[in-house]
């Protein structure tokens, strides 16, 4: 990006705050630019923020960004390609202590459940090997809400600014039943993580006449692989990161509660040992949507996502203010974030 077009961003950015928008600005620098803080105060200390400790509050307080628009700016900075991929995830604030913080919900963190509030990102991940997203949306997951339900939603106002041909990469938390059902009408491609212990249902044999048709054909245990059929495609390649690597596609499957909507099944196996003697364990992804990707392109794209989990760790280095910003900036609600050394744990 050279310069010229970095500060017609920049403008278009601040154009759109609306309100207090000179002071949200600053702060946005100021964050951006501060390694660490452990108060919203010391920001007002930074070289970028030319306003007294105030200006920050009332940037926070009265902003009203606007988060369509924002969204629009986005997405016209990313090059246009034969898939753009995106990113889902979702991510926890820990707040036990705060109790009359409003709408807390529990999240689960640690395998334990925890009192705090949810937090579901929508980011575009570039290609090669970054350790950088760009989040297009990042909202509070209310009380009413799901995980699922939220992401689903911000996929959905995300295609509506967005008319090329989209990849999403999800976490084995939306690989279900669930996911598929909730974005089966959006014309868009998902590869989602999906545990080692699902079970999927084939395609059921022909009506015999009798009864009811049946939904369901032949089970898939995950775990049981041995009494599988052969794969519909099967590829072996040498790649210089992971050594040999052998990927499995089995076609038109579907979770139980989605019988309607068939998925197609990958397996990638790593076939040599890590350098420390390791045996890594197999990856299985679940894709649904057109599905017309070479096999070889598709396990490799999945790599990307973890571009997210990055973004998710530069949000929490400051995690006090970053919470705040981001309730704000992307959702147009404010929550006043407390100082507490356990805020950023995931």
């Amino acid at each position: 990006m050279n310069c010229e077009r970095l500060q017609t961003f920049r403008q278009e950015i601040h154009r759109l705050l609306s309100r207090a928008k000179d002071a949200t600005f600053e702060l946005m620098d100021a964050v951006m630019t501060t390694r660490q803080a452990s108060s919203v105060a010391e920001f007002s200390l930074s070289p970028m923020f030319n306003r007294k400790y105030p200006s920050t509050d009332e940037a926070i307080e009265d902003c009203r960004p606007q988060r369509n628009q924002l969204m629009q700016l986005c997405l016209n900075q990313i090059p246009v390609q034969k898939y753009s991929v995106f990113g889902i995830d979702h991510t926890a604030w820990v707040r036990p202590d705060a109790k009359t913080l409003k709408d807390r919900t529990y999240e689960y963190v640690q395998q334990a459940s925890v009192p705090g509030q949810g937090y579901s990102t929508i980011a575009w991940l570039p290609e090669g090997k970054n350790s950088w997203a760009l989040p297009l949306r990042h909202e509070r997951i209310t009380s009413w809400e799901s995980p699922i339900s939220k992401a689903a939603w911000q996929l959905k106002q995300l295609l509506k600014h967005y008319h090329h041909k989209a990849l999403v990469l999800l976490d084995r938390e939306y690989g279900n039943a669930k996911w598929v059902n909730a974005t089966v009408k959006l014309k868009v491609d998902c590869v989602m993580r999906i545990r080692s212990n699902t079970c999927l249902w084939g395609t059921p044999p022909a009506y015999s006449g009798r009864g009811r048709p049946r939904k369901h054909g032949q089970k898939w245990q995950l775990t049981a692989t041995e009494h599988w059929n052969s794969p519909d495609e099967l590829l072996e390649l040498v790649t210089s990161s992971y050594g040999r690597v052998r990927v499995s596609l089995w076609k038109d499957l579907h979770f139980y509660s989605a019988a309607d909507n068939p998925v197609n099944l990958i397996l990638v196996e790593r076939l040599d040992p890590t350098g420390s003697g390791r045996v890594m364990p197999p990856l299985w992804l679940a894709w649904t949507g057109e599905r017309t990707m070479p096999l070889e392109e598709i396990w490799h794209q999945y790599l990307r996502r973890f571009g997210i989990e990055h973004w998710y760790r530069f949000a929490h280095r400051n995690d006090c203010i970053g919470r705040c910003l981001a309730s704000r900036l992307l959702t147009g609600r404010v929550t006043r974030p407390v100082s507490n050394a356990n805020a950023g744990a995931i």
